[in-house]
């Protein structure tokens, strides 16, 4: 999450920065930190900052959520009763007719 942070910031920062400049041309001032972008590449960058920023804020929402719903499954869980009567394991064993090929399955074993 603190990654989503970090790069929501950055990019909130840049697109303030494109915002700005593109405002300052409006203005009529030519002497931003951008002068050799003309209004175009400004626009762009403006739309490209926000679009990641935007991004960014739906990846750590969703992170967030998925963190919330992880840790509910988990409490859930911790509370049934795991059985060793019950296993699932794969299996793989190579082929006795031409010792090439390696069947995989998968065995269930259920005792009662």
């Amino acid at each position: 999450m603190g990654t989503g942070i970090y790069f929501y910031s950055r990019n909130n920062t840049k697109y303030h920065q494109y915002r700005d400049a593109y405002k300052r041309r409006l203005a009529g001032y030519n002497d931003d930190e951008f002068q050799y972008l003309d209004d175009t590449r400004l626009i762009a960058g403006q739309r490209f900052y926000q679009r990641n920023r935007d991004i960014s804020v739906i990846v750590t929402v969703a992170f967030y959520v998925l963190n919330i719903v992880d840790a509910n499954i988990d409490a859930h869980f911790s509370q049934f009763n795991i059985s060793n009567e019950l296993s699932l394991r794969p299996d793989i064993n190579l082929n006795e007719i031409d010792n090439k090929h390696n069947n995989v399955g998968l065995t269930l074993n259920y005792q009662f």
